[in-house]
């Protein structure tokens, strides 16, 4: 079987561990690669093995998977990682949005819905838990004051009419295809588009994206 899906499960539960890897086994696109129990094994497995996608759970002995995803995120080429939350209020999760990590899922989400992930992950197009997206936005906005909304809107008047239809879109959660379907644009056009808005908001990945969106929303209705 040619392209397949490599990847690498890291999590300190053997259960976790055993059905992750069962599961996605009987995928015929996808090949688990290898199991680690910490943060740091998972490091040294993933540089080892070159997996295509790290499963990270976020807490763990030795090296968390925030640490972990940091590292790995720093690394030349790096894995995409798809963060395990066991809830939707994890303190760590947060803090994984600048660590890097590409998805964001709930250990309880349904098979289907992980080994879609996974793909759509593996494609390049990150994926986030509705819930876990949900729960980001409003923890951080809970702390959002008057200057961050209005930075928001500062850093989207920096952006292009189409960059900032591009950004709302993202902020609807839409992948780079959707975007290409309502926008009329190629794939290859948005991921540019994707690109220039992480370089031009000061954003590493799509959940601060649609942050920005909702706090600029914030400062115009206070307008």
């Amino acid at each position: 079987m040619t392209d397949q899906i490599r990847v690498l499960v890291v999590d300190d539960d053997p259960l976790v561990r055993s059905a992750l890897t069962l599961m996605l086994g009987g995928q015929a696109d996808i090949a688990v690669v290898g199991e680690a129990a910490d943060g740091r094994a998972g490091i040294a497995l993933a540089r080892e093995l070159r997996p295509d996608v790290v499963l990270m759970d976020i807490r763990m002995p030795v090296l968390d998977g925030l640490a972990a995803t940091r590292i790995l995120h720093a690394d030349p080429q790096p894995p995409r990682v798809i963060v395990l939350t066991t809830f939707d209020a994890d303190d760590y999760v947060v803090g994984a949005l600048a660590a890097g990590a590409d998805g964001f899922l709930l250990k309880d989400t349904a098979p289907p819905d992980i080994v879609a992930a996974l793909r759509k992950v593996a494609d390049g197009d990150p994926m986030l838990s509705p819930s876990v997206t949900r729960t980001l936005i409003e923890r951080v906005r809970s702390d959002t004051g008057d200057s961050r909304a209005a930075d928001a809107r500062r850093r989207l008047d920096r952006l292009t009419e189409r960059e900032l239809e591009v950004a709302e879109a993202v902020g609807r959660g839409l992948s780079n295809a959707e975007i290409a379907a309502e926008l009329h644009l190629s794939v290859p056009t948005v991921k540019g588009h994707v690109s220039r808005l992480f370089e031009k908001l000061g954003t590493t990945n799509r959940v601060q994206i649609a942050l920005t969106i909702r706090d600029a929303a914030e400062e115009r209705g206070r307008g």
